[in-house]
Order: structure tokens, then sequence, then C-alpha cells
């Protein structure tokens, strides 16, 4: 990797946060500015243009974007269509069969593709690939041509069985793109080549209904950072954690579903195991959500496939992030039972919370924050307000929480965070307790603009064993697309008992992931320390439905895969499924359901001790007292410039620490210490 300056831009549902590193002084600089809606790029070059004037120097730019989360949640994608097998067409109505409220008996669902946009053709391959009936390419044309004179933007082509042998589907999208006006155009055996008809279906219709919102926005802000100057690499984030080129972010939208968030998560677990801390659980907190993840032994977590909303399953590999609608725009609200509650809606960046002074009216996390002190109203953040309207928050939560609820409003905004950090808390069990973690031996690291805030609650309530609040917490995701790996996901679906697996052919299908992960790396404009191969097989017994991952080690020697032996891969299923389940079927007969392959591209990482401050003393980074309300009393607070404090400092609550893209709160109880790299570790007291 050059010397040159690399940026990360995250853009969140209320602010855009961006991470400058310049490789050759090992200088960090940091910008948050608000969130432009509808058009996105608008804060994301606003945010480059505050701390980086000249595009030219700049080596790599790497984005994560909610684009796409936000097309599919306010089903803002394009109008697209469907070419199917004859029968199939309301696959993607049917689903599994399954409900919205899983004990409720109303509810409805409409898919991406209305019925009438969806068209059959004659062709059939059965499930072991033979081609029953060869399509009908003559129907395929006039599918395509009344697709597009009833409107639609891209097409998804989605033919049965088609995993097992793409050929009916591979000639259909032949013909389809001799038609079609632009390269919006999806087949189900390039998005995913893997077994389950619903799940490969829904996939490969949501990339094609993605395809052009995503593939205009990043093709304005490639056009905007080339008018700039820039002729560097332009990278995105993918939803598993890696990056990708952007040409391939265009044909493959649906892999940019939760970046932003995926993002934060690698950077955490780099933050996390730098300082001696491999066990970790995130807390992202923005305007909008707090998202969770866990991370143990370095390790995130990954999920096969996700739901973005009811009905819009995306099945690709994902970080796994647990959302709740709890950020700091999140509105309370009493309900009609007299009941407080915080979100799902949110003030977002416009009008904001009410202390913004923008129009809101309803209280949020934020100004009872405000309201009890612990935001400073004269240094929001974000830089476009000089000061936080304390009165106007104090009314909106008197008129709407406290009279309702019979409290005065100081003790309402202290209800506010109660709840908020009740919700919190239980997202935070989710993914640790439920899945037979301890917290105790996990520390908790919260990230966001509003996430350090809540941190000694969250640690009390849970039984943390410490928080880490990393050097920039309000810019961590975007940190963590400077620090995001290059990775290429493949799948291949098998089916095969394994006492019978063709070794040959499944080492053909490794060999060719391993080909075309490598064919994409050199693509990039970018240079990796080193390039590992992940393999997977999803095995099962047979007549079992759900599959656990087996992990395979595979040598590599000179671009070629030797294969595993089926030997091999019993005994690493075995391993598996002990692990996951304490015990083995003795007489079980092993099948092997699927193959995955990862081709990684580990790119540099910078050290994280150039973030530690340089010198300095605590006398000088204090900035005075002011109070603030903890519990049922107010405090003396110290208030302190956290960025000043020098490496080894430690900080007895009540006390806040305050930098520009957010604020460390250390209730009483608590200690917060300054580590090498800059964290601040914040224990109970004598802890």
């Amino acid at each position: 990797m050059s010397n040159g300056i690399m940026i990360g831009v995250d853009v969140g549902g209320t602010f855009t946060d961006v991470f400058v590193l310049d490789e050759a002084t090992g200088q960090a600089r940091v910008a948050k500015v608000p969130t432009t809606r509808p058009d996105q790029s608008g804060g994301f070059l606003d945010g480059i243009s505050q701390q980086v004037s000249d595009l030219s120097g700049v080596a790599v730019v790497v984005h994560g974007t909610t684009a796409g989360t936000n097309a599919l949640l306010e089903r803002k994608g394009a109008k697209i269509g469907v070419i199917t097998t004859q029968g199939l067409r309301d696959v993607l109505e049917m689903r599994r069969r399954d409900r919205p409220r899983t004990w409720g008996l109303r509810g409805d669902f409409k898919p991406v593709v209305t019925r009438d946009m969806r068209s059959e053709v004659p062709e059939r391959t059965l499930a072991d690939g033979r081609i029953y009936q060869p399509v009908d390419l003559d129907a395929v044309r006039a599918a395509a041509h009344q697709l597009l004179e009833n409107g639609a933007q891209a097409v998804a082509i989605l033919f049965a069985n088609a995993y097992a042998n793409p050929e009916n589907e591979r000639l259909a999208v032949q013909a389809v793109r001799e038609i079609w006006p632009n390269p919006h155009v999806s087949a189900s055996h390039e998005i995913l080549p893997e077994i389950r008809e619903y799940e490969r279906f829904s996939t490969t219709a949501l990339n094609a209904y993605l395809q052009p919102e995503v593939s205009g926005y990043l093709d304005r802000l490639e056009t905007a950072l080339k008018g700039g100057g820039f002729d560097g690499e332009f990278m995105i984030v993918q939803s598993n954690g890696g990056v990708m080129a952007v040409d391939t972010a265009c044909r493959l939208p649906v892999r940019t579903a939760l970046s932003g968030p995926a993002a934060g998560v690698i950077a955490a677990a780099y933050i996390a195991q730098t300082a001696g801390y491999p066990d970790v659980i995130t807390g992202d907190m923005g305007g909008t959500s707090f998202d969770v993840s866990l991370i143990a032994g370095g390790q995130s977590m990954l999920s096969p496939q996700t739901s973005i909303d009811f009905g819009m399953v995306v099945r690709t590999p994902m970080i796994e992030i647990t959302t709740i609608g709890a950020g700091g725009g999140s509105i309370a609200w009493v309900d009609k039972g007299g009941l407080l509650n915080i979100g799902p809606e949110s003030a977002g960046s416009n009008p904001g919370p009410v202390a913004y002074g923008l129009g809101n009216t309803r209280p949020t996390v934020t100004d009872a924050n405000v309201v009890l002190g612990r935001i400073d109203p004269d240094n929001p953040i974000g830089g476009k307000l000089t000061r936080l309207d304390v009165e106007a928050a104090r009314r909106a939560i008197d008129t709407h929480v406290g009279q309702p609820l019979g409290l005065e409003t100081i003790a309402a905004a202290e209800a506010i965070l109660r709840v908020a950090n009740a919700r919190m808390a239980g997202a935070i069990r989710l993914v640790s307790i439920e899945r037979g973690f301890d917290p105790k031996r996990f520390a908790f690291m919260p990230f966001g603009g509003g996430g350090a805030l809540h941190t000694a609650a969250l640690i009390n309530d849970v039984g943390l064993g410490r928080a880490i609040v990393p050097r920039y917490p309000g810019v961590t995701s975007a940190m963590g697309c400077v620090i995001a790996d290059m990775r290429q996901d493949f799948v291949q679906t098998i089916n095969a008992l394994a006492d019978g697996l063709d070794e040959s052919a499944l080492a053909a299908f490794l060999q060719d992931h391993v080909s075309r992960g490598h064919t994409l790396l050199k693509a990039a404009r970018t240079s990796f320390e080193r390039t590992d191969v992940v393999v997977e097989l999803d095995m099962a017994y047979l007549g079992q439905t759900h599959t656990v991952a087996v992990p395979l080690a595979v040598a590599i020697e000179n671009g070629t895969v030797v294969p595993p032996t089926r030997a091999q891969i019993g005994a690493a299923f075995d391993q598996a499924y002990m692990a996951t389940y304490g015990r083995l079927l003795p007489n079980g007969t092993r099948r092997v359901m699927n193959l995955r392959t990862s081709v990684i591209g580990r790119r540099p990482k910078f050290e994280l001790a150039t973030l530690a401050p340089q010198g300095g003393t605590i006398a000088a980074a204090h900035k005075g007292q002011r109070q603030v309300h903890f519990g049922d009393r107010w405090h003396d607070t110290a208030i302190y410039q956290r960025l000043a404090l020098p490496v080894g400092a430690e900080i007895h609550g009540p006390a806040i620490l305050e930098q520009p893209d957010t604020t460390v709160l250390v209730d009483p109880g608590l200690v917060a210490r300054v580590d090498a790299f800059g964290n601040t570790i914040i224990e109970r007291t004598g802890g």
C-alpha cells in the first residue's frame, strides 16, 4: 500500500462519518456531518471536503453505505420484472408461508415485484442437473420485451434448480442481455447458486431491485470524486465485513446491506484485539438505531442469511448484527396504556432532536441527555449547530412524557434513559446470555455518536466486565472502512452423501472459486500483505434440515487446490457437530449440502498506537465543572477534553470526557483509564 491518504466514509441515518489516515505520517483526522436526504452523496462529499481539499493525493476511499438498506426498508428500489420457470411465478409471494406476527391471524406482505411484472417461460431442469425441457428463448425474449413496455428498470431471471445446472438460465440471460437497455440483469446462478428456491429467488430479486438505485448512487460518487482530482481506488464495504471494488458493488448491490454497521464491527474487533481484549460486545449507537454484535476470540460472528424486513430475505454472508430502534434520535412516547416507549420512529438528522431547533416537537433520547446535563449544549457534535436549545427539550419532555406519566421534567428525562438503557441491555443479553456466552468475560465497546453516553448503565445492567471506548468512537465505522480486508465469497450446492462424495468434482468447484476470487483481487488497484482462502462445508446427517458449518483446512500449491479427502471431511464434520450439539449420531449418514469459499486479501493495518495522545497532562485537559444528573440527584461533575488526556491518565467518576465526535460519561463508582492506544478503559472502582 502506497504512502498516500486513505479515507473511510460511513453514512448513517443521522450523521455521515469520515476517517482520514495519512499513511506517511500516521496522523488521523475525523469529521462528522449531517447525512443528506434523499441523496446521501451530498453529506459524503461534504464530510471529505472538511478534511481533504485536494483529492489527488488520496490513494483509497472506502465507503460503508446504507443506500441499499434504506431502499429495502423504505421500499424505494427500482421497478423490476421477473422471468421464471412455468409454475413458479408466485414463489416470491408465497415465501415459506410465514407470517408477520407469529401468533396473529392478520397481516399482509407485498413482494418488491408485483404479480403483473412476473412472467413465466417454458423450461425445466431437474434437481440432479439434467435438463428435462430446454428453455424457450423466443418466450424469454417476448417476456423481456413485455417487461420493458411495462416500465421495468431491471430484471431477475429465476429458474428452477439453476444451482444444479445453470445452462437454461445462462442461455436466457444471454438472450435478455441482448435486448435489455442497461446492465441491470440479475441471474440466480450468478447471485446465489445454492439450493432452496425461495431464498435464491428472494436474494436475486432484491439484487435486481437495488441495482439501479445503488449503481446510480455509486456512479454519482465516483464521478464527483474524479471531478475533485481523485485517481485512486474507490471500494465499498460488504455486509460480511470485507470490501469490494465499486464495479462489483454495482453488480451485486445486495451484498452492501448493513455494510456500515459491519465496518464498525471489523474496527471494534481490531481495536479490542490490539488492546488485549479478544472477547467484546459492540454497541453502535447512532441517531436512529442501536446495533449490537458479539466478537469471541477476536472473530466476529457470520450468518449465512438475514431478513432486512419481513419477507425480504437476503442469503449472503453477513456479520451477525442485532438492531433495535434506540438511537439518539429515537422518539420517546407514551402509549394508550400509559407505558413509556422509545422508538422505533426516529427524528433522524432532519429535523433531529427537539434541542436542534429544526422543527421537531417530540422528545428524543438525545434531548433527555441534554436536559440532564450530560451533553454540553454549547458544543454539539456534527458541526452544523452552534448551540442546543435546552429549554425546548425540557418543554417537549414535560409535555409528551412528564405530564402523561405524572413526573417532573428531570424524572421524566431519567425515565426516558432508563427505558432506552433497558432496551439496549436486552439486545446485549440476546447476543450473549441467550447464546451461552457469559457477559462477565466480555468487554463492551460503545461507538457511534451516542454509545459512550450509556456505557455505565449497560455495564451495571448486564454485568459486563468493563468497557473499551475507542479513540474516535463517533467514527469507528468509518475507521473500519480503512481497516477492512478485501473479501470475495462464493457458494455452490453439492447435495451429496459424504461417503460417496466425488472428490474431483468438489475440487473443481473449489478451484473455480479460488481462481475467480484471485482474479477479482488482482483487478483491484491495491496491495495485500497476503491472500487467505477460507473453506467451509454446510453438512448435516441425512434427514436433518439444519446444517452445521464445517471448516476445512485446504492446501493450495502454486494456485492449485489440493482437494480434501472424504475421510478428512468426515473427521471435520464430527468435530464441528460435536462442538455444536455435544454428541454424534453413531449410525447417522453424513450429507454435504453446500461448499462455501472466501478468498480474502489482507490489507495492511495501520498502527493504532499512532492514535494515542502524545504528552499532555490531566490538569491541562480539565475544562471545568458542571452540574450533571445521575440517578436521583445532581452531581458536581468534572469535564475533560478527552483527546488531551495523556496515556495512563486515571479519571474517577462522576466525570465527562468530551470530544468533537462523541461524549463519554463516567458514572459515580466507575474509573476511566487511558491505555497505550488512546482507548479509554472504564471499569468499576477497584475492578
